[in-house]
């Protein structure tokens, strides 16, 4: 499901041409417009879509307007959503996480969907309905079911924003070093790792660098992160959400595993607000198999430092 969800919501850089086209108003004839969603904010919508083939014209409407601090391009947020693929004359629920956790997702999305929530305040409902051209295009996405002539409607409910420089907001407790990497950061600037000219550890250490006053994360919540990733052996970063600019949102301890073993089992209890160092051995990692893609053998030790932006519970 997860990854059905990402590749939903993951923007084409062929397709972001589009989104200034169109209009979010289409004639008052066309199908799109019929299109409905109802219920309260966080709760799962009741969709209606007309037994009819869909136009070609975007539509997106506010539902409910929320109160909150406006999404900017820059932002992620936090979010439940519906989706539905339309084709022809039918349509099928795809996915929705109201049964599940809220997802954190970058505000730049597929085109029409980027459209239609630019701008919205935290706390609203929107209702987008996106013929191909402001979704996948006529390739469609295989992967997430979607052909090249579906309409994608999403119901979005906004919840919380999350500024690209969001980082841990707890009081400093140590930097590490000694035996351990050292770390140093500016406020709201990636930390700056060094690892040390020894042998790693043999067994997952987690240090706690920036103590947070929120609630210790337990098992099951979606928890928000920002990272930094390194690998002890050639002391290079190897991943980085800083870089990327959007913070890393997963459930912990999910099954199937949605993060690697050292996570899950070195984040449980830490208070949200903390920046935590993880040192995590190759059984905690990616095993004997390592990660070719990220240039990770299968005997090398990971340093994280794992800033804990929010946990957050299915009910939310």
């Amino acid at each position: 499901m997860r990854r059905i969800g990402a590749a939903l919501l993951l923007p084409l850089a062929t397709a972001l041409a589009l989104a200034g086209c169109g209009s979010s108003a289409p004639p008052p004839a066309s199908p799109n417009a019929t299109v409905t969603a109802t219920g309260g904010f966080g709760a799962a919508p009741t969709v209606k879509i007309p037994a009819e083939k869909a136009s070609s014209d975007l539509y997106f409407k506010t539902e409910v307007h929320g109160s909150g601090p406006t999404l900017a391009k820059s932002d992620s947020f936090l979010t439940n959503y519906s989706v539905y693929i339309w084709s022809g004359t039918t349509h099928k629920l795809a996915l929705s996480t109201y049964t599940a956790t809220p997802q954190v997702l970058a505000a730049t999305l597929l085109p029409g969907l980027s459209k239609a929530l630019d701008g919205q305040k935290m706390g609203s409902r929107v209702l987008a309905v996106l013929p191909p051209k402001y979704g996948f295009g006529s390739a469609g996405n295989p992967q997430a079911g979607v052909t090249g002539t579906d309409t994608l409607v999403f119901v979005v409910d906004m919840i919380k924003i999350y500024p690209a420089a969001d980082s841990a907001a707890g009081a400093q407790v140590s930097d590490g070093g000694g035996s351990l990497p050292t770390v140093t950061a500016a406020t709201g600037k990636a930390p700056t790792v060094k690892i040390p000219a020894t042998a790693p550890p043999s067994s997952l250490v987690v240090k706690t660098l920036i103590k947070g006053s929120g609630t210790p994360v337990a098992k099951g919540q979606y928890v928000v992160t920002q990272y930094v990733g390194l690998n002890w052996r050639t002391r290079a970063i190897f991943d980085s959400s800083w870089t990327r600019g959007a913070p890393l949102g997963f459930r912990i301890d999910a099954t199937p595993a949605q993060i690697i073993p050292g996570w899950d089992k070195g984040l449980v209890g830490v208070p949200v607000g903390s920046r935590v160092m993880l040192v995590i051995p190759p059984k905690d990692g990616y095993g004997s198999a390592g990660a070719s893609s990220a240039g990770i053998k299968g005997t090398d030790t990971l340093v994280f430092v794992v800033d804990v932006l929010d946990a957050v519970n299915g009910s939310h």
